[in-house]
């Protein structure tokens, strides 16, 4: 499965044959089907497994009670490493070939992410890093919808702008706009010593 997931990231879910996995092994294909019945199935417990991996990654930055600024920032680094700079050939062949998986998969992500963003806000604003004024169920979906809206290749196509790029500028758009003064500090301070990965 660890290896069928390092494939499908790199090559993307179609694309990725079990002939593929099995020679990339060294093993038989029917020693694959003996654990999964279908690719689809493989799929999935790829999927889900990232899924899972992830979320508690995520968890383990959260218990580390950084400043809500410096959270965010490192929760988006700490996914694109683990999703190899969210390529947008393999979530687009989820979705495309596996839309079951990718509709399941998505509809825990959004209660997942809904519930890492508000918590995010609501702490950032208690703390006065983020502005009072601010709507949390509005800046939410904002964050959501956009997040969404720059995996679109009709819109920003891959060889112009690979995703980690797109994502730093989102999060410098996404956070100036909320940021109080006092958070405006400490966002100018993450600029002159960025965050550095583990």
């Amino acid at each position: 499965m660890n290896k069928a997931t390092e494939m499908f990231l790199d090559l993307g879910f179609k694309s990725v044959t079990m002939d593929d996995i099995a020679e990339n092994l060294g093993i038989s294909k029917k020693t694959i089907y003996a654990h999964y019945k279908t690719k689809s199935k493989l799929v999935e417990a790829c999927s889900v497994e990232l899924y899972n991996s992830i979320t508690e990654g995520i968890d383990e930055i959260i218990a580390e009670e950084l400043n809500p600024i410096n959270e965010i920032l490192c929760i988006h680094q700490y996914i694109l490493k683990r999703l190899r700079e969210e390529k947008s050939s393999p979530q687009y062949q989820l979705k495309k070939y596996y839309p079951n998986i990718d509709k399941n998969l998505r509809i825990n992500k959004m209660d997942r992410m809904k519930e890492c963003v508000v918590f995010n806000l609501n702490r950032g604003i208690e703390e006065g890093l983020y502005r009072k004024d601010i709507r949390v169920d509005i800046v939410y979906r904002f964050y959501y919808m956009m997040l969404e809206g720059i995996k679109n290749s009709e819109y920003f196509p891959e060889e112009s702008y690979p995703t980690s790029f797109l994502v730093k500028h989102f999060l410098d758009y996404h956070i100036r706009g909320i940021v109080s003064t006092k958070g405006q500090v400490i966002l100018e301070e993450l600029a002159k010593n960025p965050i550095h990965e583990n």
